[in-house]
């Protein structure tokens, strides 16, 4: 692969509308080189949207896009026919068959040019799916089988037996655990050409030559990772505000300064009529005397007048200087759980297929502490969240619950009625609640002016995010247990930093699964647990005979 020195990837001008008529992006003018780049911006900003155009899936409405070189795209949303073979998925099913044909004693020539230079085809497919985690994949495998981690590695394993020269990854991390995410950041590592990667995952974002930040009217490229970003950021914005400081002092200087000179002005005039009194002047002179005056007040007042004008200008241009993102403001519930009080008993808790090993599972969650779940893809993290909110009915054992609020954040985001408004939902979840408190609390998630009127089945994958965490938290009763799975996947940078620190004031009790380390960290986790298939939770919770008396289901 020979790596390109040239931009690669030049838009220029490029715009985008939904058939609706609403816009993504107007004249972007934008040009990707060798090397990682790493894009950003918040949720709705057309990130995931820019990567479809550049690869082609989507069609600009103006200007062009340009890519000089080979390009793969693997998609955030990978869509997988269940009954393909991971073969087939690898793009060497063809060759695959020919080289069986070839060593069954077939010399037609068809096979021989169908394997063509790739006589190790199975060995470099195999290489690659072990170097991504994936040695227990066979290649006759169908696909329906694997679970949603290894899709997506799988696509890239596909993409990497390709080699292409420009390989684009929206969202890559999302679903993968913690060992699959460090094959992929090793992936990404190592990768030779051209790689552009939308991503909220801060290690992965850490491994980029270069950030490229889409905003509202423009793309702004920064040299560095995430955390040089980050810190130019921050830099960027105590200068901002620094000078809003300095333009407001100023401001108030200038308004002191003309109220002084209009009380000297007046007081002046004052003292000009009472001299021209006592001194008995010809009333054409005094007329010329007081024109003159007047001239040279309003000259002196037009000065000051004008500098708390420039005062005012300078004030807004460093107002406009400073960034305020478009965050999502979260506000949970006061619903906070005695230290102790019993929140949730699972006993022997197991599926049909005995998931979590012969004797079940086990759980106590007390008080108001804050478990991490994590484990390998298909070990049944989501599974076992599932079971304990009673969407899906276990096979054997019982959960008991201690409090009337138990709301889970599934990882499909699943809960909302697709063809209905996002207010409609909403008002769904809080039937008491008046109109204008709904569209208050929307507002916070930034669902403003009509937008609480579109329908769900319409929404990108953060706002769907946010219009389930919407429902969620506006439900009643309020959640005194919080169950959530994956809740960073479709979550901006920002986003993220909002709902740490809105968890972080939660005075409920917290169960998430989460393989973001950053996150887990920023939400004071009190307690891991790391769930194995067929073998249950290490430790192991066995403490459940001391549980509090609850009612069961299951």
């Amino acid at each position: 692969m020979s790596i390109p020195t040239a931009p690669t990837i030049v838009c220029s001008a490029l715009s985008f509308a939904w058939p609706d008529g609403t816009p993504v992006c107007a004249d972007l003018d934008l040009a990707i080189g060798s090397g990682r780049t790493g894009l950003i911006g918040v949720n709705g900003a057309g990130k995931s949207t820019l990567l479809k155009l550049i690869a082609g899936v989507l069609r600009p409405t103006g200007g062009t896009v340009t890519v000089g070189s080979d390009l793969g795209y693997l998609p955030q949303h990978l869509p997988l026919d269940a009954a393909r073979r991971v073969d087939d998925v690898l793009g060497i099913a063809d060759t695959r068959a020919a080289l069986l044909a070839i060593e069954a004693g077939d010399a037609d020539v068809r096979h021989f040019d169908a394997v063509g230079d790739d006589w190790d085809v199975e060995e470099r497919a195999r290489a690659e799916l072990d170097r991504l985690g994936l040695p227990h994949v066979d290649l006759d495998r169908p696909v329906g089988t694997l679970s949603g981690g290894e899709s997506i590695l799988l696509g890239l394993a596909a993409l990497l037996l390709r080699r292409p020269e420009v390989l684009l990854l929206d969202e890559p991390t999302n679903n993968l655990d913690e060992s699959a995410r460090e094959r992929l950041y090793d992936a990404v590592r190592t990768y030779p050409g051209v790689l552009v990667v939308v991503s909220h995952d801060r290690v992965l974002l850490d491994l980029v030559d270069r950030i490229v930040e889409l905003l509202p009217d423009r793309a702004r490229s920064y040299g560095g990772n995430l955390s040089a970003y980050l810190e130019l950021l921050d830099q960027e914005r105590a200068t901002a505000d620094r000078l809003v400081r300095t333009a407001q002092t100023e401001l108030r200087r200038q308004k002191r300064e003309l109220a002084e000179a209009q009380v000297k002005l007046a007081r002046r005039a004052r003292t000009g009529r009472k001299a021209q009194l006592e001194a008995g002047l010809p009333k054409i002179v005094a007329g010329k005397l007081k024109r003159a005056a007047e001239v040279s007040a309003g000259k002196l007042k037009g000065t000051h007048e004008g500098r708390l004008d420039d005062a005012r200008a300078r004030l807004s241009e460093a107002r406009d200087a400073v960034r305020e993102d478009q965050e999502i403001r979260i506000e949970l519930p006061e619903t906070e759980v005695p230290a102790g009080r019993t929140v949730l008993v699972a006993e022997g808790l197991n599926t049909s297929s005995g998931l979590f090993g012969p004797t079940g599972l086990d759980l106590i969650v007390r008080g108001p502490e804050r478990i991490a779940l994590v484990g390998d893809n298909g070990s049944g993290k989501t599974t076992l969240l599932r079971l304990l909110t009673g969407a899906e009915q276990a096979a054997e054992g019982t959960v008991r619950l201690g409090v009337d609020g138990v709301r889970l954040l599934p990882q499909r985001l699943d809960v909302l009625d697709e063809d209905a408004t996002v207010f409609a939902n909403v008002r769904r979840f809080a039937p008491s609640a008046s109109d204008a408190e709904l569209r208050g609390r929307l507002a916070r998630f930034l669902f403003k002016g009509n937008r609480p009127e579109q329908v769900v089945g319409t929404l990108s994958g953060g706002e769907r995010f946010r219009a389930v965490l919407a429902a969620l938290l506006s439900a009643e009763p309020p959640p005194h247990l919080l169950i959530l799975d994956e809740p960073t996947n479709s979550l901006d940078l920002a986003s993220v930093r909002r709902l740490e620190q809105a968890l972080d004031a939660y005075r409920g009790a917290l169960l998430v699964v989460s393989h973001d380390r950053p996150f887990l960290a920023g939400i004071g986790i009190t307690r891991e647990l790391t769930l194995h298939r067929g073998t249950g939770l290490t430790p192991p919770d066995r403490a459940v005979e001391d549980a509090d008396p609850m009612p069961r289901h299951g």
